[in-house]
């Protein structure tokens, strides 16, 4: 039985509980400011099949994008109100920093150093990835280990041009980088026969190898020489955004643990499963937390489906890509990806 003394600091703790849940959340400064203009305004790569690139009519596609309209659907009320900023590897940390932007979602990696010097938080992973190599078949070569005495092309600014001289150091490998600011000059250094091998994340070596004039005639070395969890990023200081775009990531992976698809959502409003509901704001309230109305999550995912059909879509089987899922399978399908539970 419970003692007097320990009774009344439960019913205090629950007390002090139940007040802080009551009390209304600040919207915070970056969220007041995109509700003001009506508008988010998204940092994405200038172009790179999968995440973020652009077609002849300015319509913007990919993974980053979609992570992008999904959070402009959970606080705008609408995946269509996002201005997006095509940005370099050397220009995106800037307009991050200086506010030209509200969030960084362009495939960057976290890391310690960027995690703890750059002002930023990183909201999640949403893609995990690894640095690899790409070579013509020509040259013959069937692994990385084999580019002794290579010269490789690889753009600045990057935690690319780090990998490759670790690895080259760990090896003994005598590899000369040929260093690039821009990406499309990296890539093209490498069509042009100036380089013996190009590399960058694997899934860039893939968009890449896609749009070659002759895929075919391009391999892409088996090795994996780095962790690259990709992920967007969102100024340090302003918790409240920080906690949204958070969480709209995080609807994206569990929704697809419970089937949640951008087709069913509206039938399954009617689901008597507690973590569906919390999901869908058709019991608890979630979204008062976050300073959101209950169907912040419900928004983001009619915009643009779970995280599986992000995947497909942009950069699995229903694209020219084609990759599999691997380490961005769900946590129960064998896969790493696992996001905290909405509730």
């Amino acid at each position: 039985m419970l003692t007097t003394t320990l009774a009344r600091a439960l019913a205090g703790v629950t007390l002090c509980t139940a007040v802080m849940l009551s009390l209304p959340v600040q919207a915070g400064k970056t969220l007041d400011t995109i509700k003001s203009r009506d508008q988010l305004v998204c940092g994405v790569n200038v172009a790179l099949a999968g995440f973020s690139s652009a077609d002849s009519e300015g319509k913007w596609s990919g993974m980053d994008v979609d992570y992008c309209k999904a959070l402009a659907a959970a606080v705008l009320g609408d995946a269509s109100k996002v201005k997006y900023v095509p940005l370099n590897a050397q220009q995106r940390f800037t307009a991050l920093q200086s506010g030209e932007i509200d969030i960084l979602s362009r495939n960057t990696t976290w890391t310690l150093t960027r995690d703890a010097s750059l002002g930023a938080n990183f909201v999640g992973t949403i893609y995990y990835d690894g640095q690899g190599f790409m070579v013509k078949k020509e040259l013959k070569v069937a692994s990385a280990k084999e580019l002794d005495g290579a010269t490789v092309c690889v753009q600045s600014g990057t935690t690319t041009e780090k990998n490759l001289t670790d690895f080259a150091r760990a090896n003994k490998l005598d590899i000369k980088p040929l260093v690039f600011e821009k990406n499309e000059a990296a890539t093209g250094a490498y069509h042009s026969g100036r380089c013996e091998a190009y590399t960058t994340d694997a899934s860039g070596l893939a968009a890449e190898r896609t749009i070659a004039k002759n895929p075919d005639e391009h391999l892409i070395l088996p090795e994996i020489i780095s962790k690259e969890p990709l992920g967007p990023l969102v100024r340090r200081g302003d918790d409240e955004f920080f906690a949204i775009s958070k969480w709209v990531l995080n609807a994206l992976i569990e929704a697809e643990e419970y089937g949640l698809t951008q087709a069913n959502l509206d039938e399954k409003k009617t689901s008597d499963d507690p973590n569906i509901q919390r999901i869908l704001g058709t019991a608890e309230d979630m979204g008062a937390l976050l300073g959101l109305d209950k169907e912040w999550a419900y928004r983001a995912l009619k915009a643009t489906g779970n995280y599986g059909e992000v995947f497909e879509r942009n950069v699995g089987n229903d694209s020219q890509l084609k990759l599999d899922r691997g380490l961005n399978k769900l946590w129960n399908q064998g896969g790493i990806l696992y996001a905290p539970p909405i509730r």
